[in-house]
């Protein structure tokens, strides 16, 4: 009898062998002859090497089918197992509206015209502009397009930014260390990723810094190679601030900058880097501008409303 040892290392036991083992049980049932023992993060199966070997094989599946649409059931096991409809399930994402298989199986989908635009956008610019209202599904499209493209494994890295208070300034009154401090200000992202990838998957890749959370002020002096950046709340930036964002274009990267013109916060005497962005860049090659609308809001009916009565006042 041999004896093989498989460590998860891209999920959590708990998602993979299901709550008091509830998965394992039923992969136990497809593999009769061989002895199948959870430890930690870890299977030790015993059996005929040949045996051991299709184990391993299918297993591999189940975990590749749950990285993928970010969950794993009971229910999923047999039609994974299964050789007759394998193939039909891993295909499943073949939906060409369908970015990303989220968290307990959510589909998470460009629902709009002007979403499906920045997704083809995307895909044949390396830098793209949405520009539109609040509710628009600006950052969570492209989030979504963000963590599509490292589970594809077209990038190593996603780095996601926003302009945030001076530290010197407001933040300095604000409990906590510098993370506690700049955190208020990224929740929007971590919200839109905590849709997108499980909970320990998430943490573990902000852990190994393939995804990086940061203020617009980190970003100077680096160079971003093999990443998929997004610039969040890009009205808020000056000229020289979303300048020095976009020279940070490394090799194989995809950057996206969001923005809603209309809610700029910056000193009255003071340009928008997103505004002036549109008269200089508009008619380069490799750069997309979206224009995304009210048509567009996916919030509450009444955020639609409430825009226009704001945009008529």
């Amino acid at each position: 009898m041999s004896e093989k040892i498989i460590s998860l290392e891209s999920a959590h036991p708990l998602d993979i062998f299901g709550a008091n083992d509830q998965n394992l049980e039923v992969v136990r049932n497809y593999f009769p002859k061989i002895k199948i023992v959870s430890r930690d993060n870890m299977l030790k199966v015993y059996g005929d090497e040949n045996d051991l070997a299709d184990f391993e094989e299918k297993f591999t599946t189940l975990i590749r089918f749950h990285e993928k649409f970010g969950r794993l059931t009971k229910n999923d096991i047999p039609m994974i197992l299964d050789p007759g409809t394998n193939g039909n399930i891993m295909g499943a994402e073949g939906n060409a509206d369908v970015l990303v298989h989220g968290k307990n199986g959510l589909l998470i989908r460009a629902r709009t015209a002007n979403q499906r635009k920045m997704v083809e956008s995307c895909l044949k610019n390396d830098l793209v502009f949405a520009i539109g209202p609040a509710g628009t599904g600006k950052t969570y499209t492209a989030v979504a397009l963000a963590v599509r493209a490292l589970k594809n494994k077209e990038i190593q890295r996603i780095i996601l930014t926003r302009p945030a208070v001076e530290a010197g300034e407001n933040l300095g009154f604000l409990p906590g260390d510098l993370k506690e401090k700049l955190d208020p200000y990224m929740q929007p992202l971590y919200d839109a990723l905590g849709d997108m990838l499980p909970t320990q998957k998430l943490l573990q890749y902000i852990e190994e810094r393939i995804i990086e959370i940061a203020p617009l002020a980190f970003m100077r002096g680096r160079t971003l190679n093999n990443a998929f950046a997004i610039l969040d709340e890009a009205q808020n930036t000056t000229p020289s601030q979303l300048k020095m964002f976009l020279t940070r274009m490394g090799s194989s990267s995809k950057f996206i900058v969001t923005g809603d013109i209309t809610q700029i916060d910056l000193p009255k005497n003071q340009v928008s880097g997103l505004v002036h962005s549109q008269a200089i860049l508009n008619n380069i090659p490799g750069i997309d501008f979206v224009y995304l609308d009210k048509s567009d809001i996916i919030r509450h009916k009444l955020v639609s409303r409430i825009i226009t009565a704001y945009s008529n006042e």
